[in-house]
Parts: C-alpha cells; structure tokens; sequence
C-alpha cells in the first residue's frame, strides 16, 4: 500500500465541516482509495490527515487528477494553512 500522511491545522469550529466535506467527497469511488483517517492532537487546532491507496500508481493517479485538485480546494478553505504532506509506503502488521 502506499498513501500520505498530512499535519493540518483545523480550528475547533472547522471541524464539523471538514468532515462533511471529506463524507460529501466520495473518497470510496477513486480508484484504489483504501481509507483515510484525521486524528485531532489534544487540546489544539493540529491535526493529521492519513490515506492510504492500494500502491504507489494509484496514489499517484489521484494525485495527478484535477478532480482531486478541486476536492484539494474544497476543504483547504477550512484549513488554517497549507498541509504538510508526508508520502510514502504503508505497512501493516497484523
């Protein structure tokens, strides 16, 4: 599997709406989409965005696809400045 891994910064009030940005998406149509999460840090606005896709081409197809750009644009309105973006292999253990 391969995917991203992404420090955001989301304000209390953004989050409901970042999440219904994400669900309104359909993530689950792109090809070799595998899942996502957002873990909230405690007590503050940071945040981290995981997804995760089948391998490398498909994570990379997504990436060069403007529909994705446009999904890009919808929910960075929410966010307080540009993600820090983190690529590469996922392994899972069990």
């Amino acid at each position: 599997m391969y995917g991203t891994v992404a420090r955001i910064r989301v304000k209390q009030e953004n989050r409901e709406p970042l999440r219904a940005v994400m669900q309104r998406q359909h993530y689950d149509e792109v090809a070799g989409f595998v899942t996502s999460y957002v873990l909230y840090e405690d007590g503050s606005d940071t945040a981290w965005l995981f997804a995760v896709f089948s391998d490398r081409a498909a994570y990379e197809r997504n990436a060069g696809d403007p529909a994705q750009h446009e999904r890009y644009l919808e929910y960075r309105a929410l966010l307080e400045d540009e993600p820090e973006w983190h690529d590469g292999e996922v392994e899972q253990d069990s």
